[in-house]
């Protein structure tokens, strides 16, 4: 029996072997950039190209996030939106394949606001792009890319069609996992940002009812202790010299009784603003004899008194405890405290001279911060405000308080 000889076909030549390949590559794939790299030689054995780019849309279709392997664009480096992508047609359900053999100069590609700067760039003449379809809805479009023109055709986007074809749910399945991903993500770290400001609240909350503690036995130790010897010395006293002492100790106890409401309430705040207040208290912390620098310089013209009560109360709380801080412990020169604009917003800063403070004593990613650090932090964060420490030839202390919570400037009248 005669047998004919007969020529066996290359498997790279074989689109249905490369397609079952492609198939055998995505398995086990369990992200996206990855699981284009494992097909790219596959698809390189259908048709020839120099840029291979997967681009898929969200459930809206408004942003799509691109992922590439071997050229690197701008393409994949963030979020985009598909009114601007040079497949939009695509990705928008209007076509479902892109064929060109210069998309340097074809409109499709190149329209006004289009991000097509890699196409020029990189010289990305000849394309083929197609949709990617799950269960009948695009979800993306596979887009393939060659250097020299006219290099693709409609055999070409036939062979990009089969490869889209197997690669669609694949990616569709590996997007949804990446989805869910990111949303535990965010929420794991929103669970953690809430339980660590009600730490601080608890911790907030429990110093404060120590200060109402210290702030009652003041009042019972000195304050009515004293009231009381003072009406008894009163009942006993018998002339003008007696009398007068009397009125001097009334006036010693009324300075106290003020000075603890102030630390209470502070009243100076609402009676002088924000400036006035603070270095009222700058001044006392720092005391007559020290020999110590001091200025509160306000360039925002006033702002931080137009705040509401609790934000206004909270930021002086903050630099009372800064500056309390400051002049006990810094053993500096020059303490300042300074409110500015910050990009819309307001930034208060304290700054001293001294010699600083131990990381460990600010670092939030320490789980043991407590002392008033912690409760300036956790104060900053009740308000919605960025709070940072740096150290290092003095302490530096900022609260930001974004644009949101920042009042708007009252337009000059006529």
């Amino acid at each position: 029996m005669r047998q004919e000889n007969r020529a066996v076909q290359p498997a790279e030549e074989n689109p249905l072997l490369s397609l079952l390949r492609i198939s055998s590559h995505l398995a086990g794939q369990v992200e996206i950039r990855a699981a284009l790299r494992s097909v790219k030689a596959e698809i390189e054995n259908l048709l020839p190209l120099d840029h291979l780019d997967v681009c898929l849309i969200d459930d809206d279709a408004v942003w799509n996030t691109s992922y590439e392997v071997g050229i690197r664009t701008r393409w994949s480096l963030s979020r985009t939106l598909v009114s601007l992508s040079p497949v939009r047609s695509i990705l928008y359900g209007e076509t479902d394949h892109m064929l060109t053999g210069n998309a340097m100069e074809d409109p499709r590609y190149t329209y006004p606001g289009a991000i097509s700067q890699p196409i020029f760039r990189h010289q990305l003449r000849s394309r083929v792009n197609v949709a990617m379809k799950v269960l009948g809805r695009t979800i993306g479009a596979l887009n393939c890319s060659s250097r020299r023109p006219d290099q693709y055709d409609e055999a070409t986007v036939e062979r990009v069609r089969h490869v889209a074809d197997v690669l669609a749910p694949y990616f569709y399945s590996l997007r949804a996992t990446e989805k869910a991903k990111q949303a535990a993500i965010v929420h794991a770290e929103a669970q953690a940002r809430e339980e660590g400001l009600r730490q601080g609240a608890l911790e907030l909350t429990r110093t404060l009812e120590q200060e109402r503690q210290r702030i009652g036995m003041d009042l019972h130790d000195q304050t009515l202790a004293d009231l009381t010897r003072i009406m008894r010395d009163m009942e006993r006293a018998d002339d003008a010299a007696d009398r007068a002492r009397i009125v001097n100790r009334l006036q010693d106890c009324i300075q106290d009784l003020r000075r603890i409401i102030d630390t209470a309430v502070p009243t100076l705040l609402d009676l002088f603003g924000f400036v006035h207040a603070l270095r009222i208290h700058l001044e006392r912390a720092v005391g007559d004899g020290a020999d110590v620098s001091i200025s509160v310089v306000d360039d925002t013209n006033g702002r931080i008194d137009e705040l509401d009560a609790t934000t206004r109360i909270a930021l002086f709380r903050i630099a009372q405890e800064a500056i309390n801080n400051a002049a006990r412990h810094s053993g500096g020169d020059r303490i300042c405290v300074t409110v500015s604009p910050h990009e819309g917003g307001l930034k208060l800063a304290i700054a001293d001279t001294g010699q600083g403070i131990p990381e460990p004593t600010y670092n939030s990613s320490s789980q043991k911060v407590t002392g008033g650090v912690a409760h300036m932090r956790t104060r900053a964060r009740l308000i919605a405000a960025d709070f940072r420490v740096t150290t290092g030839g003095g302490t530096r202390i900022e609260v930001i308080l974004p644009k949101t919570k920042t009042p708007p400037r009252a337009a000059p009248q006529d």
